[in-house]
């Protein structure tokens, strides 16, 4: 059997649930290569997309979320909407065209054609010399759980499309790892078409396909070896093993590491949430007394264990402004050039329009929140920035700007 073909499949375990994922990015990312290509995407794939989307909602449910087995003793409650409706949307988009599909977005989310029109006028004006965005919650939704959130074909479209369009460098810049279940796995854009940017872009894939790192002082490389086997361990136990499996569970990535202690459905409790928070930075004190080395960062669903580095004030941790500074080194973006766009939804995506705006005042931006207080922080960077609350609105604006 073809690996683009997905029968409709009886999902059990964990296991099976990610693999069936690890399968649709396989389709989705033959789709968007044949529509780049100019061709019609073949029934074939829209209907693989079909049987997905069917498994996925026979997997039984219990207190409004799916059961899955975890060890074949064990049963996880997940939220797998993201997965569904992904999966929905795409097969729209196949079967149906692009009108269709913006058609249910509208559906979807109130004022959305007049939020798109609006972003658009806003954002006209040329190419932009730098395209800088964050991923999840800005030009992706929120999944439940990082490694799921496989791209959908549509979104890559939109996206790509902007990129070839208006864009001289494209970035993706997450606080995920690059790689090893990384940014890289869940992207189905066509290869080679934007920067892959993971761990704050302490790392990057460029567009030959090669990577480059920030460099980490081996001391200090050897501390994060050391809280990573710690963390591992300690997840591996019973009291602790859910939050390696909810939301972003444990990412081991360039510089940092990051452990899920809640996800966007609140599948934890929050006394148990919030004692795995102190739990986790105890740990950090045991190794790292003097707090040279590390600087915590809790997301509220996340918790970024990060690696310092030297700042104008002493040390610091590392954050996307850094890994902005970084990259337009690394790979002389010249992002004095031109004019720039930075798109991010949440506090810590703020670093990235600051550095942006301290190189090119003609820097535009776009953040994806409802948040009053983060939309009036944007703003007062950046008096003209769009503020739009959904992802699906942004991707689209982005996908209908042209020169």
């Amino acid at each position: 059997m073809s690996e683009l073909s997905i029968p409709k499949t009886t999902l059990e375990t964990l296991k099976d649930f990610y693999a069936l994922m690890d399968r649709t990015r396989k389709v989705r990312h033959r789709a968007v290569e044949l529509i780049f290509g100019g061709k019609e995407v073949p029934e074939a794939l829209a209907e693989s997309l079909r049987n997905a989307q069917a498994s996925l909602e026979a997997v039984p449910q219990r207190e409004g979320k799916r059961v899955l087995s975890l060890d074949g003793d064990k049963d996880i409650l997940l939220d797998i909407d993201y997965e569904v409706n992904e999966c929905a949307k795409d097969v729209l988009y196949f079967e149906k065209g692009e009108k269709a599909l913006l058609g249910y977005l509208a559906e979807l989310h109130p004022d959305f054609e007049k939020q798109v029109q609006e972003g658009v006028k806003a954002l006209s004006g040329g190419r932009y010399h730098s395209f800088v965005t964050d991923r999840d919650g800005t030009v992706n939704n929120y999944c439940g759980r990082y490694r799921s959130s496989i791209q959908s074909a549509y979104n890559a479209v939109f996206l790509t499309r902007f990129a070839q369009r208006m864009a001289d460098n494209p970035v993706v810049l997450t606080s995920a790892p690059l790689m090893d279940v990384g940014l890289v796995e869940i992207s189905v854009n066509p290869e080679y078409s934007m920067y892959y940017a993971g761990s704050k872009g302490r790392e990057c894939l460029d567009l030959e396909g090669r990577v480059r790192q920030f460099p980490i002082d081996p001391d200090k490389q050897q501390i994060l070896r050391t809280l990573n086997e710690k963390l591992t361990a300690m997840l591996h136990l019973d009291e602790y093993e859910k939050f390696s499996l909810i939301g972003s569970g444990l990412q081991f990535k360039f510089g940092q590491t990051t452990v899920a202690r809640q996800d966007i459905s609140g599948s934890v409790p929050a006394r148990e949430s919030e004692a795995f928070l102190r739990t986790l930075e105890e740990m950090v004190v045991s190794i790292d007394p003097k707090r040279e080395n590390f600087r915590i960062e809790d997301t509220g669903l996340d918790v970024e264990i990060i690696l310092t580095i030297s700042g104008d004030s002493g040390l610091k941790d590392f954050d996307k402004g850094d890994g902005v500074r970084f990259l337009n080194e690394e790979f002389e973006f010249r992002m004095f050039e031109g004019r720039n766009l930075i798109c991010g939804d949440t506090s810590s995506d703020v670093p990235m329009l600051e550095a942006s705006l301290s190189m090119n005042g003609n820097t535009r931006t776009v953040f994806v929140t409802e948040k009053e207080e983060l939309a009036a922080r944007v703003r007062g960077l950046a008096p003209e920035a769009v503020i739009v609350p959904q992802p699906d609105m942004l991707v689209t604006m982005l996908g209908r700007l042209e020169e």
